[in-house]
């Protein structure tokens, strides 16, 4: 029997465009011999794993994308649409099935993407969930485990490999933005609930948007300049910020899973 439940299936163009152009930078999408992406729990149309295989088709040609879901009529609406897709798509692939990733024997998946699926969970059932997919996954694969709002303007994923998890990254539509406080309501399943005092994702959260404030003059010179000097304070101020200033300039953010896991006990 597939693993999961059926989520709300909540989907729109251009939603998760912020973790694909992440995930489109991951070093073995571009060294594995054959690379298969698994979108796991698209929802209630193909449209995301249509544009996540698009957006992987620029860097990894050959790719292939297996979108799996746990509601059969979805998989079978999604069927039909990409059967009547102009001009034809050929290298996306959808079928029933949940967090044991049932993609045909051999495939080992450089990726699984699983958004907006986990968050309907206990936290107490993420670790299992995470084990049951990251075991499917290449060696030099990946898991996304994120969470977005409805249009995509806010956008927060934890990254994990056979290794375990490696990282959180925050990614906020920067015009406008009042403070990156509000990914706080977008936080992972596994750090949602963690956003209190004495947590290491609170004093995270906490220290960038003390730096956000501290970097309002900028605001002169543009968002998307104070965003940098804001991420620029957390390196200077210690924290394992990982990636540089051109994942910075898209209003991202990315640090070592080690300075926001839930604390012990």
């Amino acid at each position: 029997m597939p693993q999961g439940a059926i989520t709300r299936g909540t989907t729109n163009t251009n939603r998760l465009r912020r973790s694909d152009r992440w995930l489109a930078t991951w070093p073995g999408l571009r060294s594995v011999a054959d690379a298969h992406v698994v979108d796991l729990g698209y929802g209630a149309s193909s449209t995301t794993t249509r544009e996540l295989a698009s957006r992987l088709a620029q860097v990894r040609p050959d790719v292939r994308v297996w979108g799996i879901e746990i509601d059969p009529a979805r998989v079978t609406l999604a069927q039909e649409e990409i059967a009547r897709a102009k001009p034809p798509v050929t290298n996306v692939s959808f079928s029933f099935g949940g967090f044991e990733i049932p993609v045909p024997v051999g495939v080992a998946p450089v990726a699984i993407r699983a958004f907006n699926v986990l968050r309907q969970y206990d936290e107490a059932e993420v670790p299992s969930a995470w084990a049951s997919m990251v075991k499917r996954l290449d060696a030099a694969g990946v898991l996304i485990d994120g969470t977005c709002d409805e249009i995509g303007r806010v956008s927060t994923w934890i990254a994990l490999t056979p290794a375990g998890p490696q990282s959180l990254s925050l990614s906020l539509r920067l015009t406008d933005l009042e403070t990156p406080l509000i990914a706080a309501e977008r936080l992972p399943k596994a750090l949602i609930h963690r956003n209190v005092s004495g947590e290491p994702v609170h004093e995270f959260l906490t220290a960038l948007d003390a730096a956000w404030r501290t970097s309002a003059p900028l605001s002169t010179f543009g968002s998307v300049q104070r965003w940098q000097a804001t991420v620029a304070s957390l390196v200077a101020a210690g924290w394992p910020i990982l990636g540089g200033r051109s994942r910075w300039r898209l209003g991202e953010v990315t640090v070592a899973w080690d300075a926001v896991a839930p604390a012990a006990g």
